[in-house]
């Protein structure tokens, strides 16, 4: 049966964890990357263990709910330093309750245990990747990543639509939602610290996204065991093309690297409780790349299974977004010419992740 091609993947989809438990002792060479993106032992992926090779750890307690305004006068440099060196950091205190996201992780976990007939009722299909899924791009004959999902829409509340999220485990549909209530909730108040941290008005990025219409979904990734790792990535090198992601990691195996200089990749070992916060390519663009989007992969291993939840806070579609007037001058004009977010993501979702080529391709000719 023919459909039309924005509701069409380019080849019948495999699902990963399929692969996984059928016991195969190779991978297929659909997932096998060129020698010059797989892991290595050369890129410090053992990194994580030093102090100095580790995205900064920051404590919102004092800045969310202190007094003490030297404390959160250190807070906000911190946060300003890892926006500008690091476009990562991990937060504690953060106001979102530990057994809520506990929770969001284990019923997400269930949910990937089910029978893959009952998750197969949620496929999705490339024009809104809505759905359970297993791959980004539609280039036939792609390199695919090891990994199955789950993306769904939370605001705007025009794209929200409980009953495409999963009825199983029964749990999980109440606990989306609260989780997701909290998180935007926590997004607002970072967009604040970091609009004032680039000298703007405390809700410049907000108004910015859209004010109370930006966008808010989820992805999350499950990333089977996989027999050949060193072959292969659980997601390819990619910044994230939205405005800032909060990620629940898995809280036992390790996997997100970071690029720290040209080929290094520092594999983060993720605190408990801890959301890691990323820059996306959209606060890059509104900051006239005071605030960068970084780099980063996933990688999987042959002895266990990993799973997190990326929360992506982005701008309202149709928005035109630029650099910020009070950020570009003579000696420092604006780097990116303007585009919105609708047009922007439409390359990610037709070609897959792929570097840093997406925003670089915004840059003004000089």
């Amino acid at each position: 049966m023919n459909c039309p091609e924005e509701d069409c993947w380019p080849e019948p989809i495999t699902r990963v964890q399929s692969l996984s438990e059928s016991g195969l002792p190779c991978i297929p060479e659909r997932y096998v990357k060129p020698p010059s993106e797989r892991p290595s032992s050369s890129n410090k992926m053992d990194g994580c263990d030093d102090p100095e090779d580790n995205i900064p750890l920051i404590d919102l307690g004092g800045l969310l709910g202190g007094k003490d305004e030297e404390l959160k006068r250190q807070t906000m440099d911190q946060i300003s330093v890892a926006c500008r060196e690091w476009g990562f950091f991990q937060v504690v205190n953060h106001g979102v309750r530990p057994e809520l996201m506990t929770q969001a992780l284990e019923d997400w976990r269930q949910f990937f245990k089910l029978p893959v007939e009952e998750k197969q009722v949620y496929a999705n299909s490339p024009r809104t990747y809505e759905g359970y899924g297993s791959r980004l791009g539609i280039d036939k004959g792609a390199i695919l990543d090891w990994n199955d999902y789950f993306y769904l829409h939370y605001l705007p509340r025009s794209l929200k639509d409980p009953n495409k999220w999963p009825a199983l485990p029964l749990s999980a549909r109440e606990v989306i939602e609260e989780y997701s209530f909290e998180v935007v909730k926590l997004c607002g108040k970072l967009m604040k610290i970091l609009s004032v941290n680039l000298g703007l008005e405390e809700g410049y990025l907000q108004r910015a996204f859209g004010g109370e219409e930006t966008g808010a979904c989820m992805r999350v990734n499950f990333y089977p065991k996989c027999p050949q790792p060193g072959l292969t990535l659980g997601l390819s090198s990619h910044s994230d093309p939205g405005g800032m992601t909060l990620l629940l990691p898995d809280a036992y195996v390790p996997g997100l690297q970071v690029r720290r200089g040209e080929r290094h990749w520092v594999t983060i070992k993720p605190f408990p409780h801890a959301f890691i916060v990323n820059i996306g390519d959209q606060i890059q663009v509104l900051s006239n790349a005071e605030y960068k989007s970084v780099e980063h992969r996933v990688i999987v291993n042959s002895g266990t299974e990993r799973i997190s939840i990326a929360f992506f806070y982005n701008p309202r579609g149709d928005l035109v977004l630029e650099p910020a007037k009070e950020l570009v001058s003579e000696d420092r004009p604006a780097l990116y010419q303007p585009m919105t977010f609708n047009e922007y993501r439409t390359y990610i979702r037709t070609r897959g992740p792929r570097g840093k080529s997406q925003v670089e391709s915004l840059k003004s000719p000089r």
